[in-house]
């Protein structure tokens, strides 16, 4: 074990690492009751509430014990949050149409990305489109689908409701234009005990973040479903219910529930680019900063090179992940956590990957926990990744506008691809009119042009609403 993961090398110990590990996976166990409810959407998406636990478990275990056997990377991946919110999302959204975007397509669309990425990664395009967009925009992207998590959460909790004063009737499942004097978003009642459960777990978790307390969202999460108890909000019929098991089945992975015929489906090139798009940033970010964070980018060259390789385990995730049955697998930010704790070499997220498979004899109590529960984890995973917007230069103008448009748009019109598309147009427009008029110089990548060009051309034939 010293010499497989190099640890006197790295100056740690096989106590450290497995230490950070432990830390690591206390920091991102979250994902094992947030994922099931979020792609089911609690309830209202036919994927099966276990058979994304499963699959949210394995994917995290199997990935990330590879992450850290190939590659030596104390980093550890799971089903992304914000892809996974995206996921339910489209398909909700087209639920009532005449060609519905189903479950089965949104996991052809994260495979066929997962090939992408592959492809990518092997011939080196992924390091030529992270060149191309600004920094402004990727921290922006992070910032936007943070508030796009936060909605979900404060919808989810019943914290935010959503409703409209319109002089005309509304028939069902359309979209209609408001008014600047109809209200569409309102506080939820604050004598619902769903909505008041999750206000105590928002301060639950808040105060043990600011006690720094390791695994808080996990611990909030824990506290708030004793408290839920008490307050009789939690069902106690899944500790012997037969859907969630304490001993794994398997029979109900949905294992390879591909649907190639709806490949022709308008909505999943969107999905597809969205997917990629997102995690194409998303990874560089977490796998960047955790190198950075561990000193493996001391050695500049050596670390380029283990990034791009922890590249290709994490592209491999995202197809691998969809055979499991769930959304986007990915490198989580959490993994910083681990790294903090003194994690440096791949045992730390062998570490990490046991616990996850360790953690699927734990079914029935990640089903105990209440959705307002998950729904204040949310709203805290809003805040991590709005931390962003600090990074943003809101004075100038060319990034400011691009940047603002990217992170608004995203919550406000429900779609994560909205958001980048509006961020990279204009973007594109407002930089070639400086350069142009010579107030500044500012660098427009061909690839930007390119990704300017298709985004139009996407909304010009295949429409925008919804």
């Amino acid at each position: 074990m010293e010499r497989f993961f190099k640890l006197k090398e790295n100056g740690t110990s096989v106590r450290t690492e497995i230490m950070a590990g432990l830390t690591t996976f206390m920091a991102m166990a979250y994902i094992l009751s947030v994922n099931p409810g979020t792609l089911t959407a609690f309830g209202r998406i036919d994927m099966g509430w276990y058979s994304v636990f499963l699959a949210t478990a394995l994917a995290a275990g199997i990935f990330t014990i590879a992450m850290g056997l190939f590659i030596n990377f104390p980093v550890a991946l799971a089903p992304g949050m914000g892809l996974n919110v995206y996921f339910a999302s489209v398909v909700l959204s087209s639920a009532t149409s005449e060609h519905p975007f189903t479950w089965q397509m949104g996991l052809t669309a994260v495979f066929i990305s997962g090939l992408i990425f592959i492809l990518l990664t092997i011939t080196r395009i992924r390091q030529i489109l992270l060149d191309a967009i600004p920094d402004s925009l990727k921290h922006a992207i992070t910032v936007g689908i943070g508030l796009f998590i936060t909605i979900i959460g404060l919808k989810n909790s019943g914290i935010m409701t959503i409703g409209v004063e319109a002089g005309n009737a509304i028939p069902a499942n359309t979209f209609t234009d408001v008014l600047y004097f109809e209200t569409v978003l309102h506080l939820g009642s604050l004598q619902n005990t769903n909505v008041q459960l999750a206000l105590i777990g928002l301060l639950l978790i808040g105060i043990l973040m600011v006690l720094e307390v390791k695994g808080a969202i996990l611990f909030g999460i824990l506290g708030t479903t004793v408290i839920g108890m008490l307050m009789g909000a939690v069902d106690f019929s899944t500790l012997s219910n037969p859907s969630t098991p304490w001993v794994p089945d398997f029979t109900q992975l949905n294992f390879l529930e591909f649907d190639w015929k709806g490949i022709l489906h308008t909505g999943i090139i969107s999905a597809i680019a969205t997917f990629t798009f997102v995690e194409l940033f998303d990874t560089f970010g977490t796998l960047v900063g955790t190198a950075q964070r561990a000193g493996i980018m001391d050695k500049p060259e050596e670390g380029k090179k283990r990034v791009g390789k922890a590249m290709l385990v994490d592209a491999a995730a995202v197809a691998g992940g969809a055979m499991l049955g769930t959304s986007t697998t990915t490198a989580y930010i959490e993994s910083a956590a681990g790294v903090a704790e003194g994690g440096r070499t791949g045992l730390t997220a062998v570490t990490t990957g046991v616990c996850f498979l360790l953690a699927l004899f734990l079914a029935p109590v990640a089903a105990l926990i209440p959705g307002s529960a998950t729904a204040a984890a949310l709203i805290i995973v809003g805040v991590l990744m709005a931390q962003s917007i600090r990074r943003i230069d809101f004075n100038d103008m060319v990034i400011a506008i691009p940047s603002f448009l990217t992170l608004a748009i995203m919550p406000f019109t429900y779609n994560i691809a909205n958001g980048i598309s509006f961020g990279i147009v204009t973007y594109v427009i407002l930089a070639f009119v400086a350069n142009v008029s010579g107030k500044k110089k500012y660098d427009i990548h061909w690839m930007m042009w390119l990704l300017a060009v298709l985004v139009v051309l996407r909304y010009l034939l295949i429409g925008s609403q919804g």
